[in-house]
C-alpha cells in the first residue's frame, strides 16, 4: 500500500523482514521438532541454531540476500533457505526445510501476519467504539429529524444515531475477531498435505509455537476459503465505515449542517473557493471502502484451484492482503479523528425540525385516532388532509402555516380530542420515551 494510506504498526506486519522473520522461526521450530523425533542430531540443530541467530541479527540482510539469490533462482523460499545455509556455513544446513514443501512456510507464515493484523484491528475498533460511544452519551436527547428516502420521517437524537453507530461497530468487532479465529491456521503437511515426510507431531508442535492451530486437512496449500472470509470480513467493516461517512457526508451538507468533520487550524477547503469546508475525509474513507469491496472479490476467485494447488492465488494475494489490512488500519485511524472531533451543531438539528411543520407528528396522531376508534382508512385520510393543507399553506408562501394548528382547527379531528392532549402528542418528548431502555440494552 502507497505510504499517503499506511500506518507504521500495520506496515510493518507486511514488511519482507516480518515475513523472512516468521519463515525463519517456522524452520527453525520445525528443525527443533525434528531433534524430538530423533532424526536431526542435537549438534547439527545447535549449529543451525546459531547460523539462524545470525538471521534473526540482521534481517534487512537477510532479505537483502534473499532477493538477491531470488534474482537467479526465480523462486523466493529456495532463495530464502539458499540464504539461511549460507549462514549456517555446515552440512548441518541439510536439514533445513527438510520434509517440508514452500507453502508450508509461506502459508503458516500468512496466517500468523493476518493473525497479527487482526489483532491490531480489534484494538483499533475497540477504540473507535469508545469514541462513538461518547458522542452517543453526549447527544443522547439532543434531538434531530430522522429521515427515510431522504424526506423528513419522525423526530430522533443524534445520540440514537451514534448509539445505532456504536452497535454496527460491535458488530464490526465480532466479525473481525471471527475473522482473526479463522485465519490462525498452519499447515506442514506436505506437498498434497498427507504428512508423508513429516508426522503430524512436527506441525502441532510448530503451530503450538506460532500461536496458530494445524489445519485439520489441507493440500498443498491452506483452504482459500479462508483467506475468503477474511478479507470478506474486512470489506464489510469497510462498508460499516462507508455507511456513516455517506450519513456524515449528507449531515454537512449546506442546506442541513447538523454534523461536520473537525476543520482544523491552518486548513484549506477549496483550491478556488476559500469559504469552502468539505467533508474530504469522510469521502476519502468512501472511496478506500471501494478498494476494499474489490479485493474481496479477489479472494473469492482464488478459492477455486486445481487439484491439490495452483499458484494463480500467490501474486493476488501478495497484493490485497497487505493493502487491505493497512487500509482498513488507516481508515480505522480516520474515522477515530472524525468521531472525536465532530462538530454538533443542535440548533440547525432544532431548525431542521421545524421545517416540515410539525408534520412529523402525522403517524402519532394517526394511531391517537385509531385508538379513538376510527378506521385506520378514515385517520389515515383525516390526517393526510391535512398534512396536504399544511404543505399548501407554506407554498402559498404564507408563514402561518403548523400541521397542529391546522389538526387543532379541523373539528373533524379536534373533536376526538382535548387541546392539551392534542399538544401533548404533538411534541419531541413523546419520540424520546423510551431512550434509556434502547441505551441500556447497548450497555451505553
Amino acid at each position: 500500500m502507497i505510504p499517503r494510506y499506511s500506518r507504521p504498526e500495520m506496515r510493518a506486519i507486511w514488511t519482507d523482514e516480518n515475513k523472512l522473520n516468521l519463515w525463519l522461526q517456522i524452520e527453525m521450530h520445525a528443525s527443533e521438532a525434528l531433534v524430538k523425533e530423533g532424526i536431526v542430531p542435537k549438534a547439527d540443530f545447535a549449529r543451525m541454531q546459531a547460523g539462524a541467530k545470525k538471521c534473526f541479527a540482521d534481517l534487512p540482510g537477510l532479505v537483502q540476500r534473499q532477493k538477491e539469490l531470488e534474482r537467479t533462482l526465480n523462486h523466493d523460499v529456495i532463495g530464502f533457505t539458499t540464504a539461511v545455509a549460507e549462514k549456517i556455513n555446515h552440512k548441518a544446513s541439510r536439514w533445513l526445510h527438510f520434509g517440508l514443501t514452500s507453502s508450508d512456510i509461506v502459508d503458516t507464515a500468512f496466517a500468523v501476519q493476518m493473525k497479527q493484523s487482526a489483532e491490531l484491528l480489534i484494538k483499533d475498533v475497540k477504540k473507535v467504539r469508545k469514541a462513538i460511544a461518547k458522542q452517543a452519551r453526549r447527544h443522547k436527547f439532543t434531538p434531530c429529524i430522522g429521515r427515510s428516502h431522504g424526506i423528513q420521517a419522525e423526530p430522533t437524537t443524534f445520540g440514537l444515531k451514534m448509539a445505532l453507530m456504536y452497535d454496527e461497530f460491535g458488530r464490526a468487532l465480532e466479525r473481525l475477531e471471527r475473522a482473526k479465529e479463522i485465519s490462525s491456521i498452519g499447515k506442514l503437511s506436505g506437498a498434497v498435505g498427507t504428512n508423508a515426510h513429516l508426522p503430524p507431531r512436527v506441525e502441532n508442535y510448530v503451530c503450538r509455537k506460532l500461536g496458530v492451530k494445524p489445519a485439520p486437512m489441507a493440500t498443498q496449500v491452506i483452504q482459500r476459503d479462508n483467506h475468503a472470509e477474511f478479507l470478506n470480513a474486512i470489506a464489510v467493516v469497510g462498508a460499516s465505515m462507508e455507511r456513516w461517512a455517506v450519513e456524515f457526508r449528507h449531515l454537512q451538507r449546506t442546506e442541513v449542517l447538523e454534523a461536520e468533520e473537525p476543520f482544523t487550524k491552518g486548513q484549506k477547503g477549496s483550491s478556488a473557493m476559500p469559504h469552502k469546508r468539505n467533508p474530504i475525509t469522510w469521502e476519502r474513507i468512501t472511496g478506500l471502502s471501494r478498494v476494499l469491496r474489490g479485493n474481496a472479490v479477489a479472494a473469492m476467485e482464488n478459492v477455486a484451484l486445481w487439484h491439490e494447488r495452483d499458484i494463480s492465488h500467490s501474486s493476488v494475494e501478495r497484493v490485497i492482503f497487505p493493502d487491505s489490512c493497512t487500509l482498513l488500519n488507516y481508515m480505522f485511524s480516520l474515522l477515530q479523528k472524525m468521531m472525536e472531533g465532530l462538530n454538533v451543531y443542535p440548533k440547525n438539528m432544532k431548525k431542521n425540525l421545524g421545517i416540515s411543520l410539525g408534520m412529523w407528528n402525522s403517524q402519532t396522531v394517526l394511531l391517537a385516532l385509531i385508538r379513538k376508534g376510527l378506521t385506520r382508512e378514515d385517520a389515515y385520510a383525516l390526517v393526510q388532509r391535512n398534512a396536504m393543507e399544511t404543505w399548501a399553506v407554506k407554498h402559498a408562501g404564507r408563514d402561518d402555516a403548523d400541521f397542529l394548528e391546522q389538526l387543532m382547527a379541523d373539528p373533524d379531528v379536534s373533536r376526538h380530542f382535548k387541546e392539551a392532549e392534542l399538544k401533548s402528542l404533538c411534541s419531541v418528548e413523546f419520540h424520546q420515551r423510551h431512550i434509556n431502555s434502547r441505551f441500556k440494552t447497548l450497555g451505553l
